[in-house]
């Protein structure tokens, strides 16, 4: 409406100014008889007068419409007004995810919207404000709008009655996905009579976030890239004023990261599918917001959050009192060795660990179980200077090194790609110094398995182009790791020589 009327009083004006010129315009360069000269002048003056009353009125329309909106607090934003222009789908690529709008949207429109991009190739998001009610029997999330409001025309392209959401960050994966629980975001005129079933059981007077712990959970990788870090990247800013509201939730999963979530909600999380309660919202976000693999694109965040700001996050959770940084600088380095049981595992690790002692350094050999307390590994991997690996999910805790520090990552035949992808140049940004160590081919016990002229040897490369399926049968599932300790010394001493030089400079 408001639309209408500034577009109705411009379009008034443009065409008295127009009228006014013209005629003035006529007067100085046309030759005209005395009476219709009196004419002339008698139209531009009255032209001129209705142009000022025009631009009079219409001034005192918009303060008129400021004033009121403070005074009673209707929402008056003049971003709204062009905001459609700017959020539309297309505008968006995969690439730019600093385009995506940065949270909390709810500022920039009014009551009663349901906003989502679908534009990112990872995930989608949705945000809602108004009257939010969730019904969990018919996993719907309802935004009930005044009877006498009618659909906002701003978000053309955004704005819908129904939505559907499967809030996991692994979207282009159609397969993971259609395991994952969908919601139906509803937006709907509320009742007129006090209907029990539109009551609010739970009253919350801060946002929601809905996401789900479906999917890869249960493997460590996924849980902090998939789900932990992209839940970092949306809440961080309301400052643990929000609610988590979570699909297919598990119980060792609250166990696990208790307290990380700790830091980032203020509220016990919200077993959606298992509470039939109606709980009730003004503001929510349906999904979660990821950048890259393990990393933070600080420039996408409301504060310039990067993945360092989470690892402070980590801290502390587990260690809220953390030594002095001088206080490990001790005579001898500490390197902890990620032991792994089956395929992809080091035969002779004993070996390993009585050559790193020799080079000069403290180990410990960390054999993380299922059930082992995340605050256990924290402590021994915060506490070391190297972290030595074979690619896997467990070289995900390099997260919990200090930056700065070493990890060497003992990279099988076939997995060349994924180790620099998942936890090289993550571990880059990290600020680690990160050390790759290429299993040859007498390393891998795929040498004593086929021809040494076999293209599973010679050329991996050709083997992953057959796709995933015979990556991870061959590679990943059917492979075993003999290092060559000769070899690999040289790279225990570059990284207790870099200990040194590191410590020197700090001091």
């Amino acid at each position: 409406m408001l639309c209408f009327m500034l577009a109705f009083n411009f379009y008034i004006i443009k065409n008295k100014i127009v009228s006014y010129f013209h005629a003035k315009e006529r007067l100085k360069t046309h030759k005209v008889e005395p009476k219709i000269m009196k004419e002339e002048v008698k139209v531009s003056k009255r032209a001129k007068s209705k142009f000022l009353m025009h631009f009079i009125c219409l001034s005192f329309l918009c303060c008129s419409l400021i004033w009121v909106s403070q005074l009673f607090g209707f929402p008056f934003s003049m971003p709204c007004l062009f905001l459609s222009q700017t959020l539309e789908a297309h505008d968006f690529v995969h690439e730019n995810v600093d385009m995506l709008p940065k949270p909390p949207l709810s500022p920039l429109c009014s009551n009663g919207t349901i906003l989502c991009d679908r534009s990112h190739f990872r995930t989608d998001i949705c945000f809602m404000k108004g009257d939010i009610r969730t019904q969990s029997s018919s996993s719907s999330i309802f935004l009930y709008t005044s009877v006498n409001s009618k659909p906002s025309t701003n978000f053309p392209s955004h704005v819908e009655k129904d939505e559907r959401i499967r809030p996991y960050t692994r979207k282009w994966e159609t397969s993971v996905m259609s395991t994952i629980d969908e919601l139906h975001l509803i937006s709907k005129p509320k009742p007129l009579n006090n209907n029990p079933r539109h009551k609010c059981d739970v009253m919350h007077d801060v946002p929601a976030i809905f996401f789900s712990t479906g999917g890869y959970t249960g493997n460590v990788y996924h849980e902090f890239n998939d789900g932990i870090i992209p839940l970092y990247i949306i809440s961080r800013h309301y400052n643990k004023k929000v609610v988590f509201v979570v699909l297919e939730y598990h119980n060792w999963w609250l166990m696990k990261y208790g307290q990380v979530l700790a830091q980032l909600s203020d509220y016990p999380p919200i077993d959606f599918k298992s509470d039939p309660r109606t709980h009730c919202f003004q503001e929510a976000v349906v999904g979660l917001q990821i950048h890259n693999e393990l990393t933070i694109d600080s420039s996408n965040t409301q504060f310039n959050e990067s993945i360092l700001d989470f690892r402070g996050l980590i801290s502390q959770a587990f260690e809220p009192n953390p030594p002095n940084k001088f206080q490990h600088h001790k005579k001898s380095p500490k390197v902890v060795i990620l032991s792994r049981t089956g395929p992809r595992s080091i035969t002779n690790e004993n070996s390993l660990a009585k050559l790193a002692k020799k080079v000069g350094f403290n180990v410990q050999v960390l054999k993380p179980k299922p059930n082992t307390e995340l605050s256990t590994i924290y402590k021994a991997i915060s506490t070391s200077d190297v972290m030595i690996g074979v690619h896997g999910a467990a070289m995900t805790h390099f997260l919990f090194l200090k930056p700065g520090s070493s990890v060497i990552q003992i990279v099988p035949l076939g997995t060349d790609w994924a180790a620099e992808t998942y936890y090289g140049e993550p571990g880059k940004k990290f600020g680690l110094n990160y050390i790759e160590y290429k299993v040859e081919p007498r390393e891998s016990s795929l040498y004593y398995k086929y021809d040494e002229n076999d293209p599973i040897l010679r050329d991996p490369n050709s083997v992953n182009k057959m796709g995933w399926n015979f990556t991870k049968k061959i590679y990943l599932d059917d492979q075993f790791v003999t290092l060559n300790l000769k070899r690999f010394n040289k790279i225990l001493v570059c990284a207790y020589e870099d200990y040194f030089t590191r410590i020197n400079v700090l001091r």
